[in-house]
């Protein structure tokens, strides 16, 4: 009776209850699911022998977190091997490079083994490389060993709207790849040679990684993607297998005898607000990516 009568009250009534109770849900979830892991750290002070895992997720656009893990692992007496869970498309050729030096450092103290998730391809497998061994699985993406540079002309665009660009510049080449007029010939072939010596040093990389001969590695270098299967018959992989394979392999490597207990690295704690817009974010581009096979970003070096 109250709902006839007080049609639009009743309806306030109702998207209020719904909207607090859709609030507390999501809170006690982000309480819940945010302190599952906060731990960190602090399970490295139980007693035994393990092995730490740090995960690389998405593009990867910075090392800084990666290198301080690996460092942090690396100077714990009770890590005795780590594994990489790589599962990222590739991303900026300088981090990937540095995380790779990294891990060349590592290897020297620590069994060091890559896990390859879903994708571990290009940047992501420039990373794997630097480890004492590879665990993929069958259908795991990987390879994509190339560089490629994208640039976008918008000169059609400005002149349907009616844009005249003025650029100002102090050298010849500091506008290169503008997108406001066309590429001469001598800025294409500075950018061909960059392209090509990025690519000469992440082949010498994988030859000296995966202690392969040069020339093996240079014929399969070709911007190609394979499945984690035809990346082991090439020997780019070691192993086919699951995570929890390549956490015994890297035990067992390092010398554990028996139970081999794993620690992850902590995870930040993030403010509310921020946590849903980035979980937003995060959940639109893996949509909009997926729809794709991810094919739009495997080529990243």
């Amino acid at each position: 009776m109250f709902s006839r009568r007080h049609p639009y009250l009743f309806f306030i009534l109702i998207f209020s209850a719904i909207s607090a109770s859709t609030v507390a849900i999501i809170v006690i979830s982000f309480l819940f699911v945010r302190g599952t892991r906060d731990s960190g750290y602090d399970d490295l002070k139980a007693g035994g022998e393990k092995v730490g895992i740090i995960e690389i997720k998405g593009v990867i656009a910075d090392s800084k977190e990666v290198i301080h893990h690996l460092k942090r692992f690396r100077e714990d007496k009770s890590i005795r091997a780590i594994v990489l869970r790589i599962d990222s498309p590739g991303g900026g050729v300088g981090p990937s490079q540095e995380i790779f030096r990294e891990v060349r450092k590592t290897v020297k103290l620590k069994k060091v083994v890559a896990s390859m998730g879903a994708v571990a391809a290009s940047g992501g497998y420039y990373i794997a490389a630097a480890t004492d061994g590879i665990v993929a699985n069958p259908g795991t993406i990987t390879g994509s060993i190339g560089v490629i540079m994208g640039f976008t002309n918008f000169q059609q665009l400005f002149r349907k709207i009616g844009l005249v660009p003025v650029v100002i510049k102090s050298v010849e080449y500091k506008d290169m790849g503008s997108p406001v007029r066309d590429m001469t010939e001598d800025e294409r072939k500075i950018l061909q040679d960059l392209s090509v010596n990025i690519h000469r040093q992440f082949v010498k990389a994988i030859s000296e990684g995966r202690k392969m001969d040069l020339s093996k590695v240079e014929a399969i270098a070709d911007g190609r993607i394979f499945s984690g299967e035809q990346a082991k018959e090439m020997s780019l992989v070691d192993r086919l297998g699951n995570l929890e394979d390549a956490i015994e392999w890297a035990g067992r490597m390092a010398g554990i005898k028996g139970k081999i207990s794993s620690v992850y690295v902590p995870e930040k704690k993030t403010p509310f607000l921020k946590y849903l817009i980035e979980s937003s974010v995060k959940e639109l581009a893996d949509r909009t990516v997926n729809t794709n096979l991810h094919a739009d970003y495997l080529y990243r070096p």
